[in-house]
């Protein structure tokens, strides 16, 4: 951003960064405050796990702590081996990638299947990594109604010399709904488009922890690429690239965010994978997540408060305007709670919210605390009577 660009944006729209001081969680330390937190990705609570933090130690000892190199030079440890093969067995796909991030994953797909002589088909409400991948990857952009197969379906050109891919979230980030991934993968299949999800907030959180991917039922011919990230329901870092064995091999050769970047740590593989094998053995997480989903959205509806209908950890607050989102933010933290305000451009004019994440870590006491402060702290007009 040049300098003009800062000085015209407006106080309402300036981010800032706050220092955590110790682990993530459903308490956290921010400054001088203990907060209850609702502002993390940290769907099931694993970004602190004990198991994990001890697959990270004992990964320390066999391999130091970083990677040291690309994967494909000496990068690639039996860490890094191990998670692949157990996403790709997870997910009853040919192969799994491993890369540095979703944001890296996405670049990474995009710019390796699609060039000038590609159509791109993507969600004018997608993640900014896809955007950004479409944009760089020179294809022809064509954006699409937010969630609307028959839009989806109405924009597909007819040109014989272009190749077509098609690029959806799951489930989307501030907004916290579902992608209609069937219809999608139906007419991109009869359109001859292929189609590539970014299950980040899915996987791990519906589908048994597989994602929205596998909930839809959808097979490797019908979604033959899916992107999952480690950062979100995983409690790590890092993402991986999981589907067809030719796909995935294009990626290995020619996926220059693969090829030139210093692959993940080992720790991070090593803690990526004991975090699948939890989510594989432990069905206990995925149902408190989803007790504390339904307890947030009967308490909601209870006090007359405004909620969106996702069925995800993701519950925004729409308010509208920034200074009410802000407001709101600031009053909710002096009251005790951690819940950040979403403004343009990351969500679009005049949507302004609080973007509430609940987490499988998060107890009854510390949500009905949350609604309670949301009750007394919010403008009358935004509470049911």
């Amino acid at each position: 951003m040049s300098s003009r660009r800062l000085a015209a944006l407006p106080d309402t729209r300036k981010r800032s960064l706050e220092n955590r001081r110790g682990p993530q969680g459903s308490l956290i330390q921010v400054g001088d405050q203990r907060l209850v937190n609702f502002s993390s990705n940290d769907y099931l609570g694993l970004a602190n796990d004990p198991r994990l933090t001890d697959a990270a130690r004992q990964a320390i000892e066999l391999y130091g702590v970083g990677a040291g190199a690309a994967g494909l030079l000496s990068g690639w440890t039996d860490a890094h081996a191990e998670l692949a093969n157990s996403l790709q067995v997870f997910m009853a796909r040919d192969r799994a990638l491993l890369f540095s991030s979703g944001y890296m994953a996405n670049l990474g797909v995009v710019a390796a299947l699609a060039d000038r002589h590609t159509d791109i088909l993507h969600d004018r409400i997608n993640h900014a990594s896809l955007i950004d991948a479409v944009k760089l990857s020179g294809a022809n952009s064509i954006r699409y109604r937010h969630a609307d197969p028959a839009d989806f379906e109405a924009r597909i050109p007819n040109n014989p010399a272009h190749s077509r891919m098609l690029l959806s979230d799951t489930v989307f980030s501030m907004d916290g709904d579902l992608a209609p991934v069937s219809e999608l993968a139906a007419i991109a299949k009869a359109h001859n488009v292929l189609p590539i999800f970014d299950d980040a907030h899915g996987f791990g959180v519906v589908g048994n922890g597989r994602g929205l991917v596998h909930a839809a039922g959808l097979t490797q011919e019908q979604a033959p690429l899916v992107v999952v990230t480690f950062g979100k329901a995983l409690g790590t870092a890092g993402a991986a690239v999981i589907g067809r064995s030719d796909l995935i091999e294009t990626l290995l050769q020619t996926a220059r965010p693969f090829i030139y970047d210093t692959a993940m740590p080992p720790l991070i593989a090593a803690a990526t994978h004991r975090a699948l094998q939890l989510v594989d053995e432990d069905s206990g997480l995925l149902r408190r997540l989803h007790q504390n989903i339904a307890d947030f959205q009967r308490a909601m509806d209870a006090a007359g408060l405004p909620r969106t209908e996702s069925s995800t950890p993701i519950q925004p607050i729409i308010l509208g305007a920034d200074e009410l989102a802000l407001a709101m933010a600031n009053a909710l933290r002096e009251a005790g709670f951690y819940v950040r305000a979403i403004r343009p451009p990351t969500v679009p004019e005049g949507t302004s919210r609080l973007r509430v994440c609940l987490s499988a870590a998060h107890t009854a006491d510390q949500i009905s605390g949350l609604v309670l402060a949301l009750k007394r702290l919010l403008p009358p007009k935004h509470i049911k009577v």
